[in-house]
């Protein structure tokens, strides 16, 4: 590695150790069914966007709930304390999507429709909420 990817690498390392985030990947549903999910607590507060999960009616949302949780023990354990009611907020949370398996399914006169098996990945960040 040149000295100036190492450079680019360590400052890279640097900037994650004070971002709180955590990661879901190849999770096997569609991006576009996840995005529903991602967008009703995107900006929220942790423990009202816990309690939206919980009682929504999509699937997605037992996956993004488990992440959410893992988000706030990784903020937890960095910063050395509990969080308080109010004091963690999602930050940024996005959906990108993953490696697809094709299949075939037969039809009708000897044909075959392919089948899109979808995946995606979910990065969630949470932070303190800045007056900027």
């Amino acid at each position: 590695m040149g000295a100036r990817k190492k450079i680019a690498a360590e400052k890279r390392k640097e900037a994650l150790k004070t971002q709180f985030f955590a990661k879901l990947q190849n999770v096997p549903s569609s991006p576009r069914k996840m995005r529903y999910v991602v967008d009703m607590i995107r900006g929220m507060e942790v423990n009202r966007a816990l309690g939206t999960l919980k009682f929504s009616s999509k699937a997605a949302s037992a996956d993004v709930e488990k992440l959410l949780r893992s988000a706030i023990a990784n903020w937890e354990q960095k910063n050395g304390r509990k969080a308080e009611d109010g004091e963690l907020f999602v930050t940024k949370i996005y959906v990108d999507g993953g490696a697809t398996l094709k299949r075939m399914r037969p039809a009708p006169q000897g044909r075959g429709y392919r089948i899109r098996k979808r995946s995606n990945h979910v990065t969630l960040f949470v932070g303190a909420k800045t007056n900027d």
